[in-house]
């Protein structure tokens, strides 16, 4: 890039000197840098794109930019170069060690800038890059997106974001492109903690799902039999779960319907049963742990939600 060059991407574009791609017609829309186009992030380059956001692109790998740049992203040579013809930065990478390892060399073109991290990861190196990115005078919001990449933007989406509230109110517009934006809190790590506890939920339903069709198979059941009559059952399962998510709030266990001493009793039969098919027990043998520990304290007649304190009790 020419020294020229780079003196004009070093400008910061401000809304009023930016031109939509789509109609060459001056808007007022803040532009937009996408860093990292993977799956998703090529998604929400579109989605910005379709918008009439100015949108610069910039990933490892340029091809990955070729489809984007023919519809009017603008490909930046490099992550710095992107960086500096934007507004709004937003990165979305493998983790957060890709990002600070993206971010680290281009730090003199955040200043004044406003960085968006949608890169999933833990919560402490999301506190961590959130400072680092304040001490190089861009303004930091942490994100979590969840939708697959066909649903973004659409009602089946949403994001959650934690850190500045005010890049939140001022961008909110622009996340609402890719789906139905929520701020958890000011610390910056409160998103990733909370995509961590979604995806334990989801992850566990998959284990569910797994062991349900592993049982069905050893008596040459098709998965896709047992599916068609689990996903109902499963929807009408869940539910029951903001019931005990007000048992576990309040401390409240008591109950008269599904307590811990029938559901352990239960689940006991199962496992016994799923050995007897010649089926592992690895996924579902852990709960029956918990179960059993509650009851060991004298909490059978107590509600299945108590088995979060056996959780708990590993704090």
């Amino acid at each position: 890039m020419t020294t020229e060059s780079t003196q004009t991407a070093s400008k910061q574009t401000t809304p009023e000197q930016t031109t939509s791609k789509q109609t060459g017609q001056p808007s007022d829309l803040p532009s937009v840098a996408v860093i990292g186009l993977g799956n998703l992030g090529r998604v929400l380059a579109s989605a910005f794109l379709d918008h009439g956001h100015r949108t610069t692109v910039w990933n490892r790998s340029p091809a990955k930019a070729d489809d984007l740049v023919s519809r009017g992203a603008i490909r930046a040579a490099t992550a710095a170069e992107a960086i500096a013809a934007a507004d709004l930065v937003i990165v979305c990478v493998l983790d957060y060690d890709k990002a600070a390892q993206i971010l680290t060399p281009a730090a003199d073109a955040l200043r004044g800038r406003t960085l968006i991290n949608l890169t999933s990861g833990t919560p402490e190196p999301a506190r961590e890059l959130a400072a680092w990115a304040v001490e190089q005078g861009a303004e930091y919001l942490d994100g979590a997106v969840y939708a697959v990449p066909q649903t973004i933007g659409t009602p089946d989406a949403f994001v959650l974001c934690s850190g500045s509230s005010a890049v939140f109110e001022t961008y909110r517009e622009q996340l609402d492109l890719l789906g139905a934006p929520t701020f958890v809190g000011a610390d910056p790590g409160l998103a990733s903690l909370y995509d961590i506890s979604l995806l334990s939920g989801m992850y566990g339903m998959f284990a569910g799902f797994f062991q349900s069709v592993a049982v069905a198979d050893s008596a040459r059941i098709k998965a896709t039999d047992i599916t068609g009559l689990l996903v109902p059952w499963l929807n009408a399962a869940a539910a029951a779960l903001p019931g005990f998510a007000a048992e576990i709030d309040s401390g409240d266990y008591a109950t008269e319907t599904s307590n811990l001493d029938i559901n352990t009793v239960g689940l006991a039969n199962m496992l016994t049963a799923t050995k007897a098919q010649g089926i592992g027990v690895d996924l579902l043998a852990p709960l029956q742990t918990l179960f059993e520990s509650q009851i060991a304290q004298g909490h059978g007649a107590q509600s299945l939600s108590r088995a979060i304190e056996s959780l708990r009790a590993g704090r």
